[in-house]
């Protein structure tokens, strides 16, 4: 589940060995970069001395791995408790609902600001920050009292990670530039496993400290820590990967050879003409909807079927687990077709197929009906993907990875949300199962509208 990245790419440092095509994953687009073009960043120097610098990249992937796995642990935690806090804080289901949309809600507001604040104080800086943020954000909000106080403690731990999501995929372009493939690996297989553990363990942890939830949820906290100690070096060091950011020009990368190309005038793109812009948003939003809601509710969808806190919690980590292997399958089938269509038919389809199961028996097939979900949700990388193959320059790349997910992310508000209320309102979970099952047939449509062939760049040009 890791939901929540953007996609771009910057010149390599003169001091990196080029990054040949058959490095390059084909999950990562070619803009990580979301800097204005022609933006000048500043540049400080590396270590000098090999021992030193090795040191320093040592730490970087430490620091990466670490921050990819506390990129969601503070939802999917919260997830596997939500009874336990809603009790202990006396909240409705309404209430719960809203708990449950504040994460893409911080990820949209806060999420726009990492570009810029990595400009000012240098992207290894606004990470370090952001670990901290999660480690204060997941100590208090247990502890602080009331709804409101919960609420706020949230949203300072979502800020760090909404930070981190836009530049963690930034920093291993601009550091590892001839290792792109392996260390986006390392990162995909940190947060999805990030994602699984909190899932599967919290509940286990929270018996063992004697049944409080307070504790279950805070000592999360204590892995966000660990977090930020790799990052520390790496606050002196902005210009690790940066060093020749201005001093190249840019290059887009073809979908299908890899080969780098001149941009293709991306800078001009009035992108809100173009349909398929506006398609993979939606999609992005969708699907965004589906893995919020599944992270935030289906733990207590499985409990009141019958199913024990426990195996809730399992299942839910069975559900996330699904992405560490088809984070990297679906994207290399991605960007070897011409027309994604069919990947999309093929996860809404598993997705209605675990709906429609988990309306009818959410305990007798349990299990598979999480294996369904979990594939289903892997709508996730193949919208980056396709962000990738959708438009034909740098420049454009970074203009509709940030309008699909600035727009899907703010599409993805209200759908937990509205799932809390109709439960909270009809007494079971039929409704919200029904909204869901109906939310996946939109998503296949826009989804196969944004799976066609061509750019962006050019459906504009036509307009």
């Amino acid at each position: 589940m890791a939901h929540d990245n953007t996609t771009s790419t910057t010149a390599q440092p003169a001091s990196a060995p080029a990054m040949r095509a058959s490095d390059q994953s084909p999950d990562q687009s070619p803009s990580d970069d979301v800097r204005p073009e022609g933006a000048v960043e500043p540049v400080e120097a590396t270590p000098g001395t090999p021992a030193t610098r090795a040191w320093v990249m040592r730490c970087a992937v430490i620091g990466i791995v670490l921050a990819a796995v506390n990129l969601r642990p503070a939802i999917t935690s919260l997830g596997a408790l939500l009874e336990e806090v809603r009790d202990g804080l006396g909240m409705s289901g309404s209430v719960a609902g809203l708990l449950t949309s504040v994460p893409p809600l911080c990820f949209a507001l806060f999420g726009v600001a990492a570009p810029r604040l990595a400009r000012r104080w240098g992207a290894g800086a606004v990470v370090c920050a952001g670990m901290i943020a999660i480690a204060l954000g997941l100590a208090i909000r247990p502890f602080i009292g009331g709804t409101p106080g919960f609420l706020a403690a949230s949203a300072l731990a979502l800020m760090g990670i909404a930070v981190s999501n836009v530049l963690m995929p930034v920093i291993v372009k601009r550091w590892f530039p001839d290792r792109v493939g392996t260390m986006t690996g390392l990162y995909s297989m940190g947060l999805a496993a990030g994602t699984s553990l909190a899932a599967a363990v919290t509940v286990p942890v929270t018996d063992a400290l004697g049944g409080d939830w307070q504790l279950g949820l805070g000592v999360w906290a204590l892995l966000a820590a660990v977090a930020v100690v790799p990052w520390l070096p790496l606050v002196r060091n902005r210009g690790l990967g940066d060093a020749a950011g201005s001093a190249a020009p840019r290059t887009g990368t073809t979908p299908k050879s890899g080969t780098p190309k001149p941009d293709a005038g991306g800078d001009g793109l009035r992108i809100t003409r173009s349909g398929t812009a506006w398609a993979l948003a939606v999609f992005f939003g969708l699907q965004a909807t589906g893995a919020y809601v599944t992270m935030g509710w289906m733990p207590q969808i499985f409990r009141d079927a019958g199913v024990s806190a426990g195996t809730a919690g399992l299942l839910l980590a069975v559900i996330m687990a699904m992405g560490v292997p088809l984070a990297f399958v679906i994207p290399r089938l991605a960007v070897g077709m011409r027309n994604q269509g069919p990947i999309v038919l093929t996860l809404g389809i598993s997705g209605l197929i675990g709906y429609a199961g988990l309306y009818l028996a959410p305990a007798g097939g349990a299990w598979v009906w999480a294996l369904l979900l979990g594939l289903s949700n892997c709508a996730f990388p193949l919208a980056l993907t396709m962000v990738g193959l959708r438009a034909g320059s740098s420049a454009g790349v970074a203009k509709l990875s940030a309008f699909a997910q600035s727009v899907g992310y703010l599409l993805s508000i209200p759908g937990p949300l509205l799932v809390g209320v109709l439960y909270q309102h009809s007494g079971g979970w039929g409704l919200p199962i029904a909204l869901m099952a109906g939310l996946m047939v939109p998503q296949i449509v826009v989804g196969i509208f944004a799976g066609r062939e061509g750019t962006v760049e050019a459906e504009a040009a036509r307009s």
